[in-house]
Formats: C-alpha cells, sequence, structure tokens
C-alpha cells in the first residue's frame, strides 16, 4: 500500500468536517462535562505515532544520502584503481566510466525505483573489460587483487541503494496515521462544550496535523512529492567532471 504525500492535503477537509460533526454532537447530547483521561490518551496515542512516523522517515532520508555518498566513493576508487591496468586499455575503460556516472544521475526524477537499462549494461561491459584485461599477459597481478574488488562495490551499491528506495513502513501504518487524524479530530470537537465555536482553533488544528502529515510523507517517498532529491545529482555531478 502505497501513499502519495498529495493524499494528505485531504485530511483539511476531511478534520474540519470532522471536527464540527463532533462539536454538533456534543452539543445535541448536551452531556454534562466528562473526564478528558480517554481524550488525553486517544491524542497521546496519536503524538507517539506521528513523532516515530517522522522520524522514522528522517532517519531513511538521511540513508538515502548516506548511501549516495556511497556509490560515489565507490565509482571514484574503482576509477582510480584503474591505473593498475596496461595504460593502452585504460581510455576506453575511463570513457565507460564517464558514461556510467551518467547513467546514475536523475535518480529521483521518476517514481521508477529499478535500475536502468543503460546502468546495467554498462555494469557488464566494465566488468567484462576489466576481467579481461586484468588476465591479459603483462598485466599487473594487482589489478585483479585491487580493482576487481572496487569494481564490485561499485556495482552492489545499485542494488543497495534500490532496496533503500522500496523501505518503507507498511502501508498500515499511514492508514492508521490518516484514521488517528480524524478520530482525533472528532474528540477534540466533541470535547468543545461552548456553543459558538472558534474556526480559527479549528483550522489551526487541522491544517497544523495536515501539514505534518503532509511533510512525512515527502520525506519518506521523495519521488513522488515535490520533494526529489535532485541536488544529489550535484554529486554525480563533481564525479564526472573529476575524471578524464
Amino acid at each position: 500500500m502505497n501513499f502519495s504525500p498529495y493524499s494528505a492535503l485531504l485530511l483539511l477537509p476531511a478534520m474540519i468536517l470532522l471536527l464540527q460533526l463532533g462539536h454538533s454532537l456534543r452539543l445535541r447530547q448536551k452531556t454534562a462535562p466528562q473526564s478528558s483521561a480517554i481524550e488525553g490518551a486517544v491524542f497521546a496515542l496519536f503524538g507517539l505515532l506521528l513523532a516515530f512516523t517522522f522520524s522514522g522517515a528522517v532517519a531513511r532520508y538521511d540513508a538515502h544520502r548516506q548511501l549516495l555518498l556511497e556509490e560515489s566513493n565507490d565509482i571514484g576508487t574503482a576509477y582510480l584503481r584503474l591505473d593498475l591496468l596496461r595504460p593502452e586499455d585504460q581510455p576506453p575503460l575511463r570513457q565507460l566510466f564517464r558514461d556510467y556516472v551518467t547513467s546514475r544521475l536523475h535518480l529521483y526524477d521518476s517514481a521508477s525505483s529499478e535500475i536502468s537499462e543503460t546502468t546495467k549494461q554498462l555494469q557488464q561491459k566494465i566488468w567484462k573489460a576489466v576481467v579481461a584485461d586484468a588476465a591479459s599477459p603483462g598485466a599487473n597481478p594487482d589489478a585483479t587483487k585491487l580493482l576487481l574488488p572496487a569494481l564490485n562495490d561499485m556495482i552492489d551499491i545499485t542494488s543497495t541503494r534500490q532496496n533503500a528506495f522500496n523501505m518503507h513502513p507498511p502501508g498500515v501504518i499511514f492508514l492508521l496515521l490518516f484514521i488517528l487524524s480524524g478520530g482525533c479530530a472528532f474528540v477534540a470537537g466533541y470535547g468543545m462544550t461552548a456553543t459558538a465555536r472558534s474556526w480559527f482553533y479549528s483550522i489551526a488544528l487541522a491544517l497544523t496535523v495536515t501539514l505534518t502529515v503532509y511533510a512525512t510523507l515527502e520525506i519518506e517517498f521523495p519521488r513522488q512529492g515535490l520533494i526529489r532529491l535532485v541536488h544529489t545529482d550535484e554529486t554525480f555531478i563533481q564525479l564526472r567532471d573529476s575524471i578524464h
């Protein structure tokens, strides 16, 4: 179950409506003020769920950036170790590396988290070329010991990043977040004993919750909303410009 960040915007009218319904029900019943213990427990549970969901989203967002840095370092390390190959074997591989870095750009521009076909093809070409050159007569024996493991790390990190893109809390967590948002709005409206309800506080509550849930989903799904992490491409652009 996948939630778009824009689905959080539906909370604003829904919460305002539920606040009004709760308040209207309370006025019709004309009951005496009840204990706020249950009301406080509901809001405490909602606050904990919202806080943990938000903090988890931020942690995964930071993990994306850390993995980006790791991949950049892995590519840079493998590129530097091309010096272990014979000089005549290096130019074609250096061009393949530049093409490979270009293929790793724009990963956050679409909702797809799959590794591009261009990236897969370049990985195969680089690997086969390096294996052949490292095993050729007169090749440096250290090329097999140092270059191949670095190349393996460069390829493996792409799968690691792909899995990180798909690691999210179960959809039921976000569903529960939406349900509790509406439930808390209804409880808050029911707790208003005054005949004249303050629209300012009602809208402020609904807007605050809506924006918080929206920000959480934006951070959790950086490919689907306004947050795209496009600035992370600068790392690969700088890497591509640094290799010759």
